[in-house]
Formats: structure tokens, sequence, C-alpha cells
């Protein structure tokens, strides 16, 4: 588990954070002090996690699968969570002018973040959400080329 503690804990926070302590308590059936050790980064904590039975029922009410995404990302696994399918009616040549679209406003970030020589978190935080949305264009794209949708 070397390496991927941190990550894990990282997005164990989120989770919690994602519904709130006080709901995770009473999803979890655990303390504060319990959930808060799952995400700890304190040395004492570095080897506990949350059962995965939390983690289903958080992730049930979070409003994003915050481990079940880390655990992928740390396995090269790309996940797609989508509640509403934004193009399912739409053509293949919509997709590609998204594609265009989602890839130009990921490069004016990037831009804009790279100015300084430095990538703050927020700027990170605002790269990662054009990624995700960038990502979902192209599965957009799989499922038209597929028949899918």
């Amino acid at each position: 588990m070397a390496g991927y503690g941190g990550y894990l804990k990282k997005h164990t926070e989120a989770l919690v954070k994602d519904i709130g302590i006080e709901a995770a308590c009473e999803l979890t059936g655990k303390s504060k002090a319990t959930l808060g050790r799952y995400y700890s980064d304190s040395s004492e904590h570095a080897d506990r996690f949350m059962p995965v039975d939390a983690v289903a029922a958080l992730e049930a009410a979070a409003s994003y699968p915050h481990v079940t995404s880390a655990l992928a990302d740390l396995k090269g696994v790309t996940l797609s969570y989508d509640t509403e399918r934004a193009n399912s009616t739409g053509e293949i040549n919509t997709d590609v002018i998204k594609l265009s679209q989602r890839f130009a406003m990921l490069m004016a970030e990037y831009n804009q973040s790279i100015v300084d020589g430095v990538i703050t978190i927020n700027e990170a935080k605002r790269m990662l959400g054009e990624t995700t949305a960038l990502q979902q264009v192209l599965l957009d794209i799989k499922l038209h080329l597929d028949g899918t949708v």
C-alpha cells in the first residue's frame, strides 16, 4: 500500500465531507473520531482505512463516488459517472464540436494556470474538472460510434 495511503485518505476525507460528518456517522454507525482516523494523515493512523461497507454506504448518499474513483485511478481504470446523458440524442458531429470546445477550455485553464510557473491546488482542481468533462465527451463519442446511443 506504500504510496497509496495518502491518496486514499484524501479521497476518503472528500467522501465524508461530501455528505457531512453528522450524516456520515449516522450512515456508517461510526463516531466522528473513528471517521476522522480513516482520513487522518497522522503517522499513528497511517494503517487505518475505511471499511468497504462504510465506503459503499457513504458513496450511495454522496454526490460522487470519491473512494471508488480513487481506487480506479490507482489501478489505471477509467470510470464513467454520469446521471444524465447530455448528448444522448445528438449526433457524432455534435460530439466532435463539444470535444473541440472542451479541449480548448482545458488548454485555456492550463495556460492561465502555468503563467506564474506554479499550478496551485485550485488551478489543478479547475483543470481536473475540465479533464473530466473532456473525458465525458469522449465517452459520448465512443457510445455514438458503438451505436449505443
